[in-house]
């Protein structure tokens, strides 16, 4: 499986807003520009992320995003299963009906391995580990957005 696009700027982007958090929500224009990425691909991700409880957002003047939990409780294995799902390294392992050998197959085995030891280390690194330092904006009453 090669990440995509999504899983990529979608960490990008959860990155930059605990890192431009400080001074109140972070607008995605403001990501943009400082990511060189698109305003409409990420404003699409964003609603995925916000979809997976990751971000909160605010309308209006001095509106923006922010992240609805603490930086250490978010994983990039996380991030990557909101953007991208359960995908395996091959396509087989999600959809058996593209190999007519599943049941026979010597090296399925290696492949699901293979897959739950990538998921197993995205797991294992959290945002706050990616961020160098700085304060986390986090908002924690989200029902209001």
């Amino acid at each position: 499986m090669r990440l995509t696009t999504r899983s990529r700027y979608g960490t990008r982007m959860i990155l930059d807003i605990a890192m431009h958090c400080t001074a109140g929500p972070v607008r995605i224009s403001d990501i943009a520009s400082r990511q060189g990425l698109s305003t409409k691909y990420l404003e699409k991700l964003i609603r995925e992320l916000k979809r997976a409880g990751f971000i909160a957002s605010k309308r209006g003047p001095g509106g923006g995003h922010s992240l609805s939990m603490p930086p250490e409780d978010i994983s990039v294995g996380d991030v990557v299963r909101s953007l991208e799902g359960e995908a395996g390294l091959v396509e087989c392992l999600e959809n058996d009906e593209l190999c007519q050998r599943i049941e026979q197959c010597p090296t399925r085995e290696v492949w699901v391995k293979a897959s739950k030891a990538m998921y197993a280390a995205l797991d294992e690194i959290s945002i706050a580990d990616l961020l160098k330092e700085g304060s986390f904006c986090i908002r924690t009453n989200p029902a209001g957005s």
